[in-house]
């Protein structure tokens, strides 16, 4: 039977610090948010929703009425054709979820066992479990301050001759610095796969997160800026990567007769449900853009004024989408801790979230990277915490939010 990797907090030694405490209970409160013009409710704020308020139910209705519903009709290869042009490239190849998106795109290069790929420690496990998947080793770099990104200083370190691609994740929705990056790669001979699953509609220097590299994975899970309940999709300019990609995810099928199989293939084919939903969604994904970052702004306007607060990075070249609006939290300055801080919005009814464990400090990678401190990583985890988030959010959300963490504050000091 498979046996799980344990991790005592002792073995971990003063990286223990940086590991979150239990999850606060939320509270469900009354507080006047007039939504959709009903009177004060009890009501928590989560801190994501899906928006569903364009054709979803118009496509979802007409795969059900067509009996289209699996993975064959018009919606997928709409979808895929939608999604890679709001990405500015000519292929889109959609998949179960962003993870195995992840992992097909990698696999398209013909990554295996001994070869290696760089990635931040700082990350959703997702993005190193895809290259292990693979047999390949996750290669682990620092996160920069300036942008919770990868240190792309460090990246030029940590290739060796088995260094084989870079997977830079492009942060709560904050673009990777890619010129950089991609210069490093083309001066090495490395492949470079975005993870792009928190960044739908971000811009580096104007230029569309997907288009940044030789291709990239987005997830449609159902907290993203855009979703299909589950879902993913690779994005690419690469004919070769698209075509392998599509053959791949499902079985591998080959053109020259039925069940004749020349490559070991996946079942990561999405459903024409889901991207009917997809298609809508990204139909209005402009908009959705607009509104994070407008609530961003909101947020920061007033978060900034509050002493321990450290509010999102937008580098001048940068297009910040705020999947997640993260804070972090300065316990000297802001007067308790971050997990003393989700308590107390969790009793006023607002959820939170701890940002992301280094890949060095899970129990199931732990020894591999046993020795190896990432400090930057460490802080962001240590600090960090999303507040409610979602596109749907009222300016009175957020006035609420931010009135709950000014209270906590005045309660610590």
């Amino acid at each position: 039977m498979l046996e799980p990797v344990e991790l005592s907090l002792s073995e971990m030694g003063d990286l223990a610090e940086i590991i979150p405490g239990p999850e606060p209970e939320l509270q469900v409160t009354v507080h006047p948010i007039p939504r959709f013009g009903e009177p004060p409710r009890p009501r928590i704020i989560p801190v994501c929703e899906p928006t569903l308020t364009g054709n979803e139910l118009k496509y979802v209705t007409e795969c059900i009425e067509t009996n289209w519903i699996s993975s064959i009709g018009r919606f997928v290869q709409e979808f895929e054709a939608a999604f890679a042009a709001a990405c500015g490239v000519r292929y889109g190849v959609a998949c179960a979820n962003g993870t195995v998106a992840l992992h097909l795109a990698l696999a398209t290069l013909g990554l295996g066992p001994g070869d290696e790929v760089i990635i931040p420690t700082f990350t959703m496990i997702a993005t190193a479990n895809a290259v292990t998947y693979l047999g390949a080793r996750p290669v682990l770099v620092d996160s920069e301050l300036e942008t919770w990104n990868m240190d792309i200083n460090q990246v030029e370190d940590k290739i060796t001759p088995r260094t084989r691609a870079i997977v830079p994740v492009h942060t709560y929705g904050h673009p990777v610095d890619m010129d950089a990056l991609n210069e490093i790669a083309e001066r090495h001979n490395l492949w470079v796969i975005e993870d792009a699953a928190e960044a739908h509609g971000a811009r580096y220097k104007g230029r569309p997160v997907g288009s940044l590299g030789h291709a990239a994975a987005f997830s449609f899970y159902g907290n993203k800026i855009i979703t299909t309940g589950e879902g993913g999709m690779i994005t690419t300019d690469d004919e070769e990567i698209a075509r392998l990609a599509w053959n791949l995810r499902d079985h591998a099928f080959s053109e020259e007769r039925h069940f004749w199989h020349k490559f070991i293939g996946f079942n990561y084919r999405m459903t024409n449900l889901q991207a009917a939903v997809g298609l809508a969604q990204t139909e209005q994904l402009e908009r959705f853009v607009e509104a994070r970052r407008a609530n961003a702004a909101r947020y920061t306007e007033r978060l900034s004024k509050i002493p321990g607060i450290t509010t999102p990075p937008e580098a001048e070249w940068a297009t910040n989408v705020y999947w997640m609006y993260g804070i972090l939290v300065d316990e000297k300055e802001f007067g308790m801790t971050r997990d003393e801080l989700r308590q107390a919005l969790a009793r006023r009814g607002i959820e939170t979230r701890t940002f992301f464990i280094p890949m060095h400090c899970q129990p199931v990678y732990f020894h591999q990277y046993k020795g190896e401190r990432y400090p930057r990583a460490e802080l962001l985890c240590k600090r960090g915490m999303y507040l409610p988030s979602a596109s749907s959010l009222t300016e009175s959300d957020i006035d609420y939010v931010v009135g709950a963490i000014e209270e906590a504050h005045r309660e610590g000091r």
